[in-house]
């Protein structure tokens, strides 16, 4: 009987550690979600200096090259050139955006990381010593 409650207990702990790890792992796929949209729009941009290539095809190569998320991104914006321009002042405005999205997460992560995995250990711990 004892060894089914010691068992119940440390899988409680157990389940507790892994959410709080779980929550912290959001902000470390946002930051390098965020990352990799700044590498995307630098590709864009190399490509438009060196290549001389139209846009449309330039966001098609884009969108092969990155990950989902950023490549529905692209695809979404090489359909809309058909009917629509480009402008600088979107470029300036996504980096602008981007630089402060990517500091942002970063200091959230190293902020929310750690709390959120010592939160999930301290709560199972409370727990188990509770049911105790």
């Amino acid at each position: 009987m004892q060894f089914i409650k010691y068992c119940m207990l440390f899988f409680v702990f157990l389940s507790s550690t892994l959410i709080g790890k779980y929550i912290s792992q959001k902000y470390s796929f946002r930051l390098e979600e965020l990352e990799e949209m700044k590498n995307a729009l630098n590709m864009f941009k190399s490509k438009i200096k060196f290549t001389y290539e139209p846009i449309p095809e330039i966001f098609n190569e884009i969108s092969q090259d990155t990950c989902k998320t950023i490549s529905a991104l692209f695809g979404k914006a090489k359909e809309k050139m058909k009917q629509e321009t480009a402008s600088e002042a979107w470029e300036q405005a996504i980096e602008e955006l981007l630089d402060k999205q990517i500091k942002e997460a970063r200091n959230e992560k190293e902020k929310n990381e750690k709390l959120y995995k010592k939160l999930g250990s301290t709560i199972g711990l409370a727990i188990v010593i509770i049911l105790i």
